[in-house]
């Protein structure tokens, strides 16, 4: 699939992502590299810890979720990279087991004034567990390519 570009997404447009379930192993290998704290990476620590459990780090999080949204093909060679990511809300642990779905809209649409080849759109993320608990919520500028047509 051809990702979507620029001209064609309107404000309010939804992307339904698929699944990704997170394993002990992945979560702590992952923390060990990016996020070395003990509920992330000590089982034994994470029981006494207010999680109650080992969780997978916030990082480790946003990292799945994108790669859930860049899965839909909805950027595939029509982004051209990021301006920045903002409101990140860590909303619910995710514990090894749970699968994680996300959910992403269109909420601004800006042209560029002085690259006409390009537009920023700011896209909301919502990542929900297998429960449906939101556990995740942040805005993210892209920078997507506009048709040569529209130009």
């Amino acid at each position: 699939m051809s990702g979507k570009y620029f001209d064609d997404l309107s404000v309010g447009d939804t992307f339904e992502t698929g699944g990704i379930t997170l394993t002990e192993g992945g979560i702590v290998d992952f923390a060990l590299v990016h996020d070395p704290q003990p509920f992330h990476v000590d089982k034994v620590a994470a029981t006494e810890s207010i999680f109650g459990g080992l969780i997978a780090s916030g990082f480790q999080t946003i990292a799945l979720t994108f790669r859930l949204f860049r899965d839909t093909g909805v950027l595939t060679g029509t982004n051209l990279g990021g301006h920045g990511m903002d409101e990140v809300r860590w909303l619910a642990p995710v514990f090894p087991g749970d699968t994680l779905r996300a959910r992403v809209s269109v909420e601004v649409l800006t042209p560029s004034r002085s690259k006409p080849d390009r537009g920023t759109v700011r896209f909301l993320y919502r990542a929900y567990n297998q429960d449906g608990i939101e556990v995740l919520s942040l805005t993210m500028d892209h920078v997507m390519a506009r048709r040569k047509a529209d130009i």
